[in-house]
Order: C-alpha cells, then structure tokens, then sequence
C-alpha cells in the first residue's frame, strides 16, 4: 500500500524541472555535472501603492488581493528617504512585497505562466531583452486582472506589480534556457 505521507507533495513544475528538464539543459548547456544547472531561487513580487500616503484603505485592497495572487502575506515597504513633491516622509508605507522560495514559488510560475500571461491584453511573448546580466529576469504588469484568483466584479483597485524572477544562472543565455525549458514564453526572435 502506497499511501502519500504530507510531506511528499511537489508541484507539478518542480517535478518536471527535477525529473526532466535537469537532463536537458546539461545536455544543451554543455555541463560537466547536473549540479550546475541553474535553478530558481526566489521570486519577488514588488507593488508601488503611492496612493496609500492619502488613502490607507487602498493598502489594505492590496494586501488582500495580492496575499490572494501569491498564497503569502506581503511586507509594508517604507519609504527610505522623504519626497516633499510626493508628501512622503521618510519611514512612511509605500508599497508591498512579498518573497516566494520553494513550492510556493513554483505553483506562483506555473499559474503565471500557463495561466496568467495568456491573459495579458495583445501578448506576444515576454521580452528577451528583460534580464539583469546575473541572471535574473524582470517582468512588469499593468493590472493583476489577469490572475484567475481575481474576481473581476470585486475588484476595488486596480494596481500593477513588478516581479522579478531569480535563477541561480551566472549567464543571461543559461536563465533563458531555463525559463523557456519551464515554459514561460518568450516573444519570437524578429
């Protein structure tokens, strides 16, 4: 009888980075050993609430939404320094973010990817030109419509959010082997 203990559930998307797609990008990156190829590290999701500093309700529209985007509860981030033009000052909340390691990051890229990029108003793919030269790839959105946790009649705000996928890669060329191998995708080369 083979019952499943708690702990052995693995989502889909790390079982096939693990079982599958390890093989491959030695193969195709030309590795010595399955230990060098790059793997996700985290994943930081980064929401500028400006508007909060007239408004604090509009923080707490956000947390909710974006707690029910990622399944963790955001950090406040503060305001480092103060902007008279903005009336910031310093130590105020002016946005939230929220770190996502292990399986909670990848149930995050697998619904990003398969489910919430899809959605995006005229997507043809995500920018090759987006990684940080260590890496590390940056994707910005104008909406979190997209996401199927977002009820769209109960939408009070409507907000984007950065997000910023980190790989243990050293090359830009080895993270975009590794993205595309999980299926994110990535616009056609012109």
């Amino acid at each position: 009888m083979n019952k499943k203990k708690e702990g052995d559930y693995r989502p889909r998307l790390k079982k096939f980075f693990y079982e599958e797609l390890r093989q491959t990008l030695v193969k195709q990156l030309r590795y010595d050993n399955i230990y060098q190829v790059p793997e996700l590290k985290k994943i930081v999701i980064n929401v500028g609430v400006g508007e909060a500093v007239n408004d604090p309700k509009i923080l707490e529209i956000v947390r909710d939404d974006l707690s029910r985007i990622t399944g963790q509860i955001p950090v406040q981030t503060r305001a480092k320094r103060p902007i008279s033009n903005f009336k910031i000052r310093k130590g105020m909340v002016i946005g939230l973010k929220v770190t996502l390691r292990g399986t909670r990051m990848y149930e995050f890229f697998d619904r990003f990817v398969n489910f919430a990029a899809p959605r995006i108003r005229d997507f043809r793919g995500f920018s090759r030109d987006s990684f940080d030269g260590r890496g590390s790839y940056n994707v910005g959105l104008s909406e979190q419509t997209i996401f199927p946790e977002i009820e769209y009649d109960k939408i009070k705000k409507v907000f984007g959010m950065d997000i910023a996928i980190v790989t243990s890669a050293e090359k830009d060329e080895d993270a975009h082997a590794l993205l595309e191998g999980m299926g994110m995708p990535f616009e056609r080369k012109k």
